[in-house]
């Protein structure tokens, strides 16, 4: 999963966020370091916290993509993207991969179709798999 924020406490947030999913998703276990990256598909002048975590979940899809839009909500986000209009927001979740699935459903990708393109995605998954050997 991929983990950012650019407005509020972003690193309290982030700590919050990873503390949420840990207790209502599954087990984290691994994380990337914070990663401090500039906006990316709009304009803002609010730098976004980034970084990645490992989780080992029971969870289907699904019920994975509903339990991190809950951990969003419970910090406040109230707005998802639409249309790829992205904007300032106090958090986003987002699921990468999930063991080998591949899903292409309109509100659930997998693997997410634009991570390849995001530095603020590959350089914090580059460094978890590092962690993995």
């Amino acid at each position: 999963m991929s983990l950012g924020a650019n407005i509020g406490n972003r690193k309290r947030t982030m700590r919050e966020a990873i503390e949420k999913l840990n207790a209502s998703v599954g087990t984290v276990l691994r994380q990337s370091s914070l990663f401090e990256t500039k906006p990316w598909g709009f304009e803002s002048p609010n730098d976004f916290i980034n970084c990645c975590v490992l989780i080992d979940t029971t969870l289907a899809p699904r019920q994975l993509l509903e339990a991190t839009q809950k951990v969003e909500r419970e910090l406040g986000r109230v707005e998802k993207s639409v249309n790829q209009e992205y904007h300032d927001r106090i958090i986003d979740i987002d699921i990468l991969l999930y063991d080998d699935l591949k899903i292409n459903e309109p509100d659930l990708k997998i693997p997410h179709p634009l991570m390849k393109e995001r530095d603020f995605v590959m350089k914090p998954l580059k460094e978890i798999k590092s962690k993995t050997r």
